[in-house]
């Protein structure tokens, strides 16, 4: 039986809470737990829709794996949704890292978790390997769009802007698909869905806990790729311009590293080091505020877009350029990650349980990975 408004809410709520308290490994691992939850288990959307999607975030700016828990929020509950689910992604990170920037302030050094990171490492590259493998069977629709997949994934293994290879990839798979299959013919159809997408700007104001605001939300309204590009941005709008010493924003990036949820969120320890708790509160809605907006702008085209022939073509060569990426990452990944034998041994265990005969949630893969990476790395 169908679940009532409030329910979906609720499930909502319990899903994306619970995502942001062991998401650990980045936007890609992010994606790929989303993907076992929301397609796989819970059957919320099916797996094309979900990639149309992921393809869609990947062009507009903001964390793409925050904008993928909002877009799967209104799928189970509409605009409701889309924000409960941002939230509760957002908010187990924001705690933690606040409570980690009060203990900096306080101590001057941060709390040791290497062991448990390395013991987390290996098992994500496990996650995003199922994913890329689930995800890669539904986009790879043809040989041509292997070879565009190939050729973004050699563009991202050269350091190419992932951006920059993901639109030349819509863009080449849609002339050429275009090209040698009919088109809808109507110029209207094709520029309709994507008429109403605007740019959003605003001044920096002068009031401390205003000026930490406005500065994390010009961030988060250009920030593109993956959140770790973060560091680049404030780098320039915040060490260049003697508001936050570099130690600091170095600091900030190991909280980034080994804290669950959105890497965003070092823009909590950041505004705390500022401004206190008002600084953390202000560079917090600064820096997520944007996603919201893009998101609920954003939803209501991708089903527009697919109904549209050439953006059809478009959204199949981003979809599989998105993927190509994400293989990337967990190449990339794994030559940071398996450093020596105990980590190709956790490796091999969680592929195993990601790809063996019962599988195990990311949850307990997460946490069992923290645990067997503690103890071996004691050895």
């Amino acid at each position: 039986m169908e679940k009532s408004a409030k329910g979906r809410l609720t499930e909502v709520a319990g899903l994306f809470f619970k995502l942001g308290c062991i998401a650990f490994g980045g936007p890609a691992a992010h994606v790929a737990m989303m993907e076992e939850e929301v397609v796989t288990k819970r059957k919320w959307m099916d797996r094309q829709h979900f990639l149309d999607l992921m393809g869609a975030t990947n062009l507009v700016p903001g964390p793409n794996s925050t904008e993928m828990t909002m877009h799967c929020g209104h799928e189970r509950a509409g605009v409701p949704g889309l924000f409960v689910a941002g939230f509760c992604f957002i908010f187990p990170a924001v705690v933690i890292t606040g409570f980690f920037a009060w203990l900096y302030t306080e101590y001057g050094h941060l709390p040791e978790a290497e062991a448990f990171v390395f013991g987390i490492k290996p098992a994500v590259l496990a996650i995003i390997a199922g994913a890329v493998f689930k995800l890669g069977k539904k986009a790879l629709k043809g040989w041509e769009l292997g070879i565009l997949g190939g050729l973004v994934l050699l563009a991202s293994l050269l350091g190419i802007n992932e951006i920059l290879a993901l639109l030349s990839a819509g863009i080449l798979g849609m002339l050429y698909f275009g090209a040698t299959n009919k088109s809808d013919g109507s110029l209207k159809s094709f520029f309709a869905p994507i008429s109403i997408i605007s740019l959003v700007t605003a001044p920096i104001a002068k009031v401390s806990a205003m000026k930490i605001f406005w500065s994390f939300l010009k961030v988060g309204a250009v920030l593109y790729g993956s959140g770790y590009v973060l560091f680049a941005y404030l780098d320039a709008e915040l060490v260049t311009n003697g508001l936050l010493s570099r130690q600091q924003l170095i600091d900030a990036v190991a909280i980034g590293q080994f804290t669950p949820g959105p890497v965003l969120s070092t823009a909590t320890f950041i505004g705390y080091q500022m401004g206190g708790v008002g600084g953390a509160l202000a560079a917090t809605a600064g820096i997520f505020l944007p996603s919201f907006l893009f998101v609920f702008i954003l939803n209501p085209l991708v089903p527009k877009m697919r109904k549209s022939k050439l953006l059809r073509f478009f959204l199949d060569s981003v979809n599989i350029a998105a993927v190509a990426v994400m293989l990337g990452v967990l190449f990339e990944m794994g030559k940071a990650s398996l450093v020596d034998w105990r980590a190709w041994v956790i490796a091999a265990l969680a592929l195993f349980a990601t790809f063996g005969p019962k599988k195990i949630s990311a949850m307990w893969l997460v946490l069992g990975s923290a645990v067997l990476g503690y103890l071996l790395f004691l050895i």
